[in-house]
């Protein structure tokens, strides 16, 4: 419901209304509240995926600490291309960008257990990903056919479908080790437990900002929770820096064949999200289709905005769902507002001890709110998928692609013969599932989507003549 004190409805589906600096400030801070937890997690996980120490000691932990904050500085000058635009590049609307999680598939097989040297190569990938990224800006309208429902539905679906073994993972306390008895430990699963109850119970008991910062206040009731049973070090806290800021080249860069693909191939799925999540601003807040030259603005930002955060050492930028839905809920279209958040984020990027609170942060309290997160991926797909009709030809498509992608990424060994650069790429996951899908449903007849979704259901149950073929 909006405040109309904040403006009148005309001026609050402007984009380039500026409410009274009393009540954008703090609607600035909710965007960030919204998305911040999302924003940092990637970069916890890549970290953890390529072996950095957790611990306090760890000669890699001031590597991980440097990431998360070059996730919040970046989110926030990407947010500035979107808001307030340079020339052709951004929307010029209230977009929120963020670290995405759908490279996270990608990013894994590429780093894992390799180390710090190892982030080189994604660098390079991110940078080359994210300057294509850009490119598509000049015909990202043209190729919004070859991706109905059912392949955008399946491919957001994969995404958290590949990263749900992560989650158990880090809720557990971590990735498994020999030796590591307290792996699986009650201690460990009630941290995550904390947190994932505060976070449901605020989400569908509470209203406004607690609804809204519901994964953040349950990770913070879950960091005191650990804090009192003795999980927490906060030792790296007072070593930190209090002013830092970005580094070129600060992991070094590396371009490897399989990177610039996996990142290129993703670079395009990425691109049509901020379509739909462009169409959804305009839609919600002011009532309208958003125009030409505001997709192409906001792909041209979605890819400067990675190409620069890969140089300086962070990771690949993609515009933030969950503060389109915020934006529908307060009514507030001013970009103005979303420019404030972006302004905070930089702050906060520029200040080291605020990443090494973060990283203070037990695993299994991090595994909690991810838990949370991913599902909640996995529920955007297949609310997307809800949209297809559900034929013959269209549940084919979706069977191959989800059998292909998820079972390569389950057993990554029954390809051990492929060169390590395929290989890479077809057990991630999202990449064959993504592709097959795309090829599929152009290539196959549209004629077969005539055939109707009970015959289908017939066949399945014994009704019908028990072949997907005929």
């Amino acid at each position: 419901m909006t405040d109309t004190s904040i403006g009148t409805p005309e001026q609050l589906r402007d984009p380039d209304y500026t409410p009274p600096i009393a009540k954008a400030v703090p609607l600035g801070i909710q965007h960030v509240l919204a998305m911040f937890v999302s924003n940092v997690t990637p970069a916890i996980i890549v970290c953890g995926a390529a072996g950095f120490g957790f611990g306090s000691n760890s000669p890699d932990f001031p590597q991980m600490i440097y990431m998360i904050q070059m996730s919040m500085f970046f989110a926030g000058i990407a947010t500035l291309f979107q808001s307030i635009g340079i020339g052709p590049v951004g929307a010029r609307l209230p977009i929120v960008q963020g670290t995405s999680f759908a490279f996270i598939p990608i990013m894994i097989p590429l780093v894992a257990g390799k180390g710090v040297d190892a982030i080189a190569v994604l660098m390079g990938g991110i940078v080359v990903g994210g300057l294509f990224h850009a490119f598509l800006g000049l015909f990202i309208g043209k190729l919004r056919f070859a991706l109905p429902p059912l392949v955008t539905g399946l491919v957001v679906t994969m995404i958290g479908l590949a990263l749900v073994k992560v989650v158990i993972q880090y809720a557990a306390g971590g990735v498994p080790a020999i030796g590591k008895p307290e792996y699986g430990s009650l201690i460990n699963w009630s941290m995550a437990g904390v947190v994932i109850l505060v976070t449901l119970g605020l989400k569908f008991f509470a209203r406004g900002m607690l609804s809204v910062s519901a994964v953040l206040i349950g990770l913070l009731v879950g960091y005191v929770f650990a804090y009192l049973m003795g999980e927490v070090n906060l030792g790296n806290v007072g070593r930190a820096a209090s002013f830092a800021l970005p580094n070129p080249l600060h992991f070094g860069m590396e371009f490897s064949v399989a990177a610039i693909i996996g990142f290129c191939l993703m670079s395009f799925v990425s691109a049509v999200e901020t379509v739909g999540d462009v169409s959804g601003i305009t839609k919600g807040g002011a009532g309208r289709e958003a125009t030409d030259k505001e997709i192409q603005g906001a792909t041209y930002a979605d890819g400067l905005g990675t190409a620069i955060s890969g140089f300086f050492g962070a990771l690949p930028n993609t515009s933030f769902s969950q503060n389109v839905g915020l934006i529908a809920m307060t009514g507030v279209m001013s970009r103005m507002v979303v420019t404030i958040g972006a302004v905070f984020l930089i702050v906060c990027g520029l200040i080291p001890k605020i990443g090494a609170i973060i990283s203070s942060i037990p695993i299994e309290v991090l595994g909690g709110g991810v838990i949370v997160m991913f599902g909640m991926v996995v529920a955007a797909g297949v609310s997307m998928l809800s949209d297809v009709n559900w034929n013959r030809r269209n549940m084919v498509i979706f069977a191959i692609a989800l059998s292909l992608g998820l079972g390569l990424q389950l057993e990554p060994g029954a390809l051990q013969h492929l060169p390590s650069t395929l290989k890479v790429l077809a057990t991630s996951g999202i990449l064959p599932a993504a592709l097959i899908a795309i090829v599929l449903n152009l290539v196959l007849p549209q004629e077969l989507s005539g055939e109707a979704t009970e015959e289908v259901s017939g066949g399945l149950s014994g009704k019908g003549d028990g072949s997907l073929s005929g």
